[in-house]
C-alpha cells in the first residue's frame, strides 16, 4: 500500500469510527430512512400505481434510497462540516501535516460507504418484507448511478457547508434546502399525485433526477441496462457546480471569532 493510500485508509477508518459512535448521526442517516420506508409501506400497503405499472412498495424503495443517499452526503456533510468549522476542529486539522485532499477523501469515503450500506439494507428490506424485485439485471446501472449521485451530492454538501454561516443555522438551512425537494420530486408523494407544473419545477434540481435514475433501476418493467444517462448527466452537472463553489468558498477557519 502506498503512503497516500495508507493515509486515506487511516482517515477513512477514523471518520467511520466517529460516525458510528455518534447516535444522532446514525439515527438520522441510517435509521430514519428505514423508518420512513416502514411508515409509507404501512400507510399504502400493497396498493398499485396503475400509471407506473408497479406496486407502491416498489416505488418507495428507490425513493427512500434517494433520501438515504442525499442524507448521507449533502445533509450529513453540510451539517458536520459546519459544526467542525465553527468549533475550530477544521482549523486544527488544517494546521497538521495531513493533506487537505486526504481529509476530504475520508469524509466523502465515509459518506459513500454509508450509501452502499443503505442500498444493501433498504433493498433487502424491500425484497424480504414487501416482495420488491432485487435489480440484478440493472445492477451495473445501480452501481454507476450510486457513484454519480454520491459524488454530486457530496460536492453539494461541501458547497452548502461553505455557505452556511453558523453552527446554529446548519440543521435548519440543510432541512429547508432539502425537505421541500423530497416532496416536489416524488420521493415522499407518488409522482402521479403531483401536478405536472410542480414536477417541472422539481426537474430544475438534482433530487428529482437522482430519484428518476434510481426508479428506473428498480422498475420491473425496465428493458435494457437501465442507465438513465440524461438524468445522471444533470446530477453530475450539479455536482460539478457544487465542486466549483466549494473549491472557491470553503473555509477551514470559523466564521465567527
Amino acid at each position: 500500500m502506498t503512503d497516500n493510500a495508507a493515509l486515506v485508509w487511516h482517515q477513512l477508518r477514523f471518520d467511520l469510527l466517529v460516525f458510528w459512535r455518534s447516535p444522532a448521526s446514525v439515527f438520522f442517516t441510517v435509521l430514519l430512512p428505514i423508518i420512513f420506508l416502514f411508515i409509507f409501506q404501512g400507510l399504502f400497503g400493497d396498493e398499485r400505481i396503475p400509471e407506473l405499472g408497479m406496486k407502491v412498495s416498489t416505488y418507495y424503495v428507490p425513493g427512500i434510497l434517494t433520501l438515504a443517499i442525499v442524507s448521507a452526503t449533502t445533509q450529513s456533510l453540510a451539517m458536520n462540516l459546519t459544526v467542525d468549522r465553527e468549533s475550530g476542529r477544521l482549523k486544527r486539522v488544517r494546521a497538521t501535516p495531513l493533506p487537505a485532499w486526504v481529509f476530504v477523501a475520508g469524509r466523502v469515503g465515509n459518506s459513500f460507504v454509508t450509501c452502499v450500506l443503505m442500498v444493501v439494507v433498504v433493498t433487502a428490506i424491500g425484497a424480504i418484507f414487501y416482495g420488491v424485485d432485487v435489480p440484478t439485471n440493472t445492477l451495473p446501472a445501480l452501481l454507476v448511478s450510486l457513484l454519480v449521485i454520491a459524488f454530486a451530492f457530496s460536492s453539494l454538501g461541501f458547497a452548502l457547508a461553505a455557505l452556511i454561516p453558523s453552527e446554529e443555522s446548519a440543521a435548519p438551512i440543510a432541512n429547508v434546502a432539502l425537505l421541500p425537494l423530497y416532496f416536489l420530486s416524488g420521493v415522499f408523494i407518488p409522482e402521479t399525485e403531483i401536478p405536472d407544473g410542480v414536477l417541472r419545477v422539481a426537474e430544475v434540481f438534482p433530487v428529482r433526477h437522482a430519484f428518476e435514475a434510481m426508479l428506473t433501476v428498480f422498475d420491473p418493467a425496465t428493458t435494457g441496462a437501465g442507465f438513465e444517462w440524461g438524468n445522471l448527466g444533470i446530477v453530475a452537472l450539479w455536482g460539478v457546480a457544487g465542486l466549483a463553489v466549494a473549491s472557491r468558498a470553503f473555509r477551514w477557519a470559523p466564521r465567527r471569532p
